[in-house]
């Protein structure tokens, strides 16, 4: 295996630009720079929830998305490159699927909370909604693939469902939002 990355710093960021996976220099704050830095967050986010208390096929599933965040981050440093299929979305909504089944309606708006694991993916949910906004503005500028983009909002709702379904396997109550109107 030869080693890509010999040297971490090369000083060539600090007059504000980075390098694409093309070569090509662009300011740091770039829609394209701050899309794959918000899938990066996200992705980072996933870390901390995974070090969280967590059955092993649900750990199972965080680490398979992380790997997809990472090629999506690849596709996003590189202008029209293509990674992300319909595959990929296909999974979550198996995975949504499976887990909602096992899950009470919601009848109510609930909080973000309940315990540890379950606050961590509700981070994780807001950090990619954030990734799809920065993707979507991006697209609008330099169309990006519609698979990646079908993929985070997926996603989104993934984590929304993965919430619920790690508060419920472990014993956890939703905090369940309270109207003041109602009150």
């Amino acid at each position: 295996m030869s080693y890509r990355l010999t040297k971490i710093y090369t000083k060539s960021g600090d007059e504000g630009q980075t390098g694409l996976g093309n070569g090509k220099r662009v300011n740091k704050d770039d829609p394209r720079v701050e899309a794959y830095g918000t899938v990066d967050e996200l992705n980072s986010a996933i870390g901390l929830l995974s070090a969280t208390e967590l059955p092993k096929p649900q750990l199972s599933w965080l680490n398979a998305i992380q790997h997809q965040l990472f090629d999506l981050g690849s596709e996003l440093c590189i202008p029209e490159s293509r990674v992300l299929d319909k595959t990929y979305t296909d999974i979550l909504e198996q995975q949504i699927d499976e887990m909602n089944s096992q899950l009470e309606p919601l009848k109510e708006f609930i909080l973000p909370g309940g315990n540890e694991a379950a606050a961590r993916a509700h981070l994780a949910r807001a950090i990619c909604r954030r990734a799809e906004r920065r993707v979507l503005t991006l697209h609008h500028q330099d169309p990006v693939s519609q698979h990646s983009i079908i993929f985070l909002n997926r996603l989104s709702d993934w984590f929304f469902v993965f919430a619920r379904f790690i508060l419920k396997l472990q014993n956890g109550q939703e905090v369940l939002w309270k109207n003041p109107k109602q009150s």
